[in-house]
């Protein structure tokens, strides 16, 4: 993969991210403000040239850049090139262009406040009816519920993939939570959603 998104609001773990990921790629970091046709076109113009060593050129914001400039981005995306990465920044997956989304690796990167909320799925799963209620009381967001659905969707097939036992009540489980899923994205109402999976948990 050679173009990653990193969805997460900015800050400090979002730096740490990035820095994190160039020392995976051994690459050395450049900035790249994409905003107006014309940085696509000073990028393209840079790029021709021969990179001697791994880089990862960073664009922060791209849901604030244009469409002519996305477009005539895509295809950096759609041609990799020797020793380029891309690392693109956004806040949410819904803010970016779904053509640009499916070319990238997206990585979510939880803020501070949400690591502190955000116990994980197999933690959530672990938890009496009584601590689930309490947790999903706390979230507000929706993004942050569509992410614990998604999070615990994406675990819960791992497990049936994976059991012998127990696979109606994980198949009956995954039911519930397409649904819930199903309904925050349709904007169904936060709260009222996850209460209602949490009580329809087998």
């Amino acid at each position: 993969m050679h173009a990653y998104l990193l969805v997460g609001q900015e800050g400090v773990n979002l730096e740490e991210s990035i820095s994190g990921l160039a020392k995976k790629l051994h690459a050395k970091t450049m900035e790249f403000p994409l905003s107006k046709i014309d940085d696509t076109r000073s990028l393209n113009n840079l790029i021709r040239l021969s990179f001697s060593e791994p880089t990862l050129i960073v664009c922060s914001g791209i849901h604030e850049a244009g469409d002519a400039a996305l477009n005539a981005f895509l295809k950096n995306l759609e041609e990799p090139q020797e020793n380029i990465y891309f690392v693109l920044t956004a806040p949410s997956v819904r803010k970016v262009l779904p053509t640009i989304v499916s070319r990238c690796e997206v990585i979510r990167v939880p803020g501070i406040k949400r690591q502190a909320v955000n116990l994980g799925a197999e933690e959530f799963i672990k938890m009496t009816t009584g601590e689930k209620l309490a947790y999903v009381d706390k979230i507000k967001d929706r993004e942050k519920a569509i992410e614990l659905a998604e999070n615990l969707i994406n675990l819960l097939h791992g497990v049936l993939h994976s059991q012998k036992n127990g696979l109606p009540e994980t198949a009956k489980n995954l039911e519930v939570m397409g649904k819930t899923l199903r309904r925050l994205k349709a904007n169904g109402n936060v709260s009222l959603d996850l209460t209602s999976m949490v009580v329809s948990l087998v």
